[in-house]
């Protein structure tokens, strides 16, 4: 019974949060120019991110279906330098805000394409600390802020649903070893992962459908 509980919670809470999403979309479609941010984002973006956001380079970040105000905020602290990376802050170098929101608002239209775990034992690992962290070294369960499925929340946690394993052992990482300073909370979560964790975290992320 118990456990019957906890799954109808879940369940009630990913179709809360596609909905929020959806939803948080619309409302970043209509305020922006979707027709210039896919041009900005061929022009700049796709040679890195691919088609429609769907990157094929597992070390690069797939975008397409991302919340536009998560993907807003990270382009403006690349500009910022707030988030170190060399090749980001070229690229966002020359966009505006409007850019930057018009670009989003298009992303966030875009499916993201499914992706797998390629490490049954790994994401098997990955899939309890993603569901329900590591209590002896209070470790949060990932599904508390990213959703059980992986959907995020709008303008606070990313999507990860799908998202290349090996991106996402490099921003873990990089949250660990204090290489990537724009969010404590991550930081401050990461510090408490080793190598096989983090790497079992982001199998099963991938895997996410």
């Amino acid at each position: 019974m118990k456990l019957n509980v906890i799954l109808a919670g879940a369940a009630l809470a990913s179709f809360a949060v596609t909905g929020f999403a959806s939803e948080a979309v619309a409302t970043a479609a209509a305020k922006a120019d979707l027709a210039k941010g896919e041009a900005s984002f061929n022009g700049v973006c796709a040679a890195c991110h691919g088609p429609e956001g769907n990157s094929v380079i597992p070390v690069n970040p797939k975008l397409a279906q991302q919340h536009p105000d998560y993907l807003v905020k990270q382009l403006t602290e690349f500009k910022a330098g707030k988030r170190e990376n060399a090749v980001m802050l070229g690229m966002s170098a020359a966009l505006s805000e409007a850019d930057m929101k018009n670009i989003a608002a298009w992303l966030a239209t875009k499916k993201a394409t499914p992706g797998e775990s390629k490490d049954k034992e790994a994401a098997a690992l990955g899939a309890k600390i993603y569901k329900g962290g590591i209590a002896d070294r209070q470790i949060p369960a990932c599904a508390g802020c990213h959703s059980p499925n992986g959907a995020g929340i709008p303008a606070q946690y990313p999507r990860l649903k799908g998202q290349h394993a090996d991106y996402a052992v490099a921003q873990l990482t990089a949250f660990r070893d204090g290489v990537r300073n724009n969010s404590l909370q991550m930081t401050q979560i990461a510090a408490k992962l080793n190598d096989r964790e983090i790497k079992a975290v982001s199998d099963y992320i991938a895997g996410l459908q």
